[in-house]
C-alpha cells in the first residue's frame, strides 16, 4: 500500500512539475533565450503585438537608427529611438521596438529588438521580418535630418497629486508647458508625441489609466495654446518605462520621493526648427 502511495506522489510531482514548467514558458515566450553576458541570445524571441503598450508604434528617424550599435547605452538608446515599445521592466536584458517606415508610398511595418549585456550596452540587433534591415541600407538623404527634440516634465509639477484635468494643471507646470507651446506653435515639426509616465506605487492598469489621462491633457493644452493637432498624438505607458529603480524596503514617503523621476510627461518632437 505504501509503494502504492508513493508512486502516486512521485507521478503527482512529475505532473506539477511538467505543469509549472509549461506556465514558465508560456510566461516567458516573449523573451529571447539563453542571453549570454557579451549580449548574445541563443534563440531570438520576439513579443506578441498584442504585449505592446505604445500601440500605434513610431516613426523613427533612419538617420538616428544608423548611429545606433554594439556600445550602445540605454541612455543613448533613449535619446536616439526612444524608450522601449513593450514592457521590458528597469533591469530586462533586452529592449523591443515597433516601428514604421514610408517606403515607395506605402507604410512598412517592422519590429526591432537590442539585446544588452551584462553592463546594459547593446551588442546584438535584430529585426521582424529580417528584411526590415534593408531600411538603414538605403543611401541617407541628402540633407541630415536632426534626431528628434525632447522636453521632459515632472508630473509632480504639472499636476496636483493623483489628478489629470486641465484644470487640475499646476502654476509651475503650466508655465512650462506654455513655454514650450510657444517653441512648438512656430515651428514645422512633422510629429509631437506626448509620453505620459508614472512610478510603479498602485495597481499597474491604475498607473497606466492616469498616465494616458495626463498625456491627453498635455495634448489639449499644447492644442488650446495654438499648436497644431494635426501633429500631436499622446500615450501613456504607466509604469512601464522607469528611469530609476528604487528598494521597496524604502519607508513609503521615501519611496515616493526616491521614485520622483518616474513621475514625468515627455514632449518628443521631430523635424522640430
Amino acid at each position: 500500500m505504501n509503494i502504492r502511495n508513493n508512486s502516486v506522489q512521485v507521478i503527482r510531482f512529475a505532473l506539477c512539475a511538467l505543469l509549472a514548467a509549461g506556465a514558465l514558458a508560456a510566461c516567458t515566450r516573449h523573451v529571447s533565450r539563453d542571453i549570454t553576458p557579451e549580449g548574445q541570445a541563443g534563440e531570438v524571441v520576439f513579443p506578441p503585438l498584442d504585449r505592446i503598450v505604445l500601440k500605434e508604434g513610431t516613426f523613427p528617424n533612419p538617420e538616428s537608427l544608423r548611429q545606433v550599435g554594439p556600445g550602445v547605452t540605454r541612455d543613448q538608446l533613449y535619446e536616439l529611438v526612444g524608450r522601449p515599445h513593450f514592457r521590458e521592466g528597469f533591469s530586462a536584458r533586452e529592449w523591443d521596438y515597433l516601428f514604421h517606415f514610408r517606403q515607395g508610398g506605402k507604410i512598412v511595418t517592422c519590429q526591432y529588438k537590442v539585446i544588452f549585456d551584462k553592463d546594459y550596452h547593446g551588442q546584438s540587433f535584430h529585426w521582424a521580418p529580417a528584411a526590415c534591415a534593408d531600411v538603414l541600407e538605403a543611401a541617407p538623404a541628402a540633407a541630415s535630418v536632426a534626431a528628434p527634440t525632447r522636453f521632459e516634465l515632472s508630473a509632480d509639477a504639472l499636476f496636483a497629486f493623483g489628478r489629470s484635468g486641465l484644470d487640475d494643471i499646476l502654476p509651475q507646470g503650466r508655465s512650462e508647458l506654455e513655454s514650450i507651446a510657444r517653441q512648438l506653435k512656430d515651428s514645422e515639426a512633422s510629429m509631437i508625441q506626448v509620453v505620459g509616465h508614472t512610478d510603479r506605487i498602485g495597481s499597474e492598469s491604475a498607473n497606466q489609466a492616469l498616465s494616458q489621462r495626463r498625456a491627453q491633457t498635455v495634448r489639449m493644452f499644447l492644442i488650446h495654446s495654438g499648436v497644431a493637432a494635426r501633429a500631436l498624438s499622446a500615450y501613456g505607458v504607466g509604469e512601464s518605462q522607469p528611469v530609476k529603480e528604487c528598494a521597496d524596503s524604502l519607508p513609503h514617503d521615501e519611496l515616493v520621493a526616491c521614485l520622483q523621476p518616474n513621475r514625468r510627461v515627455e514632449v518628443i518632437v521631430a523635424g522640430f526648427r
